[in-house]
């Protein structure tokens, strides 16, 4: 099912649980993403990025292929912009057949990322997407950003920015970054904060910068309240070392093969990530009855 990000982190709100939203950049993370939530009975979101849109992942390429192959699953899968800066990506997005978007104006003063995610909620809801906007900032991780407090999503603020903007999921700054951290560390989240934010907003929650946070962080955020966890660097990080691996193993292996244990490797991590935030068995098809949601 090809479907926008709305009803499914609403689902994962009101069920307490996160969906994973995993960055993509080929065919083969693509399938890897799917089939591992068509075998996890979960829900998943691919993002792209528009600087992956730019370098790998050609919206007008990868968009028909995620749709084509979303619309054959029995589970939600949503395709989103992730940190659409200019109106421009994101209009890409859109004429491309993308279900959701992230307008991220979080560089921006309170009033300026206001007016940016009321515009391209405005255009968005139109067209049947979902809006993701983001308030605080959540920084790099090798310069160790996001453990300074000036970035935290200030909680007052949180409630008049989604009551005048329309967004349907906020991601909120509460201690993690962007990227790899430095060797050893873990971040510091700010649960109290999170919590505060939950109750505050009761509306689906987004973590940015989850890879690298540690499972406990993680299955803490969920437990906090966070519905959507976004996981890029893990991910490619895991499948470059399967890929090397492999090819340490099998230095003849065929570039087919190649790519198809790197695949099955990749389905490995996701859907042990799955399990961790919850999402798995909620999307369960009992025959000629529709689904079984938990």
């Amino acid at each position: 099912m090809y479907v926008s990000m709305k009803e499914m982190l609403w689902h994962a709100h009101d069920h307490h649980y996160a969906v994973m939203a995993i960055n993509v950049v080929n065919m083969e993370q693509v399938k890897a993403c799917i089939e591992s939530a068509e075998e996890e009975h979960s829900a998943v979101i691919l993002n792209i990025s528009p600087r992956q849109m730019k370098a790998h992942a050609y919206p007008y390429i990868l968009a028909p292929m995620v749709k084509n192959l979303a619309e054959r699953a029995s589970v939600p899968v949503a395709l989103n912009i992730d940190h659409g800066v200019n109106i421009e990506d994101i209009n890409t997005a859109i004429q491309c057949g993308y279900s959701s978007v992230m307008v991220d104006a979080s560089s921006y003063p309170f009033e300026e990322n206001i007016r940016r995610v009321r515009a391209v909620a405005a255009l968005a809801h139109a067209k049947g997407l979902s809006v993701e906007a983001e308030l605080g900032h959540v920084g790099v991780a090798a310069n160790a950003d996001g453990q300074n407090a000036d970035y935290y999503t200030n909680v007052a603020q949180a409630k008049e920015f989604v009551e005048r903007t329309g967004c349907d999921c906020l991601a909120v700054a509460i201690g993690t970054a962007h990227g790899s951290y430095p060797k050893g560390m873990i971040p510091r989240l700010d649960f109290e904060r999170l919590t505060e934010l939950k109750e505050t907003l009761q509306m689906p929650l987004v973590l940015h910068g989850g890879s690298g946070a540690g499972e406990e962080n993680i299955k803490k955020a969920v437990a906090c309240g966070i519905n959507k966890i976004n996981v890029c660097t893990d991910l490619m990080n895991y499948a470059k070392e399967s890929m090397l691996k492999v090819l340490a193993e099998q230095p003849d292996i065929q570039y087919m093969e190649l790519n198809e244990a790197v695949e099955e490797a990749m389905k490995d991590f996701i859907k042990s990530y799955m399990r961790l935030i919850g999402s798995n068995n909620r999307y369960i098809f009992e025959k000629d009855n529709g689904p079984e949601l938990d």
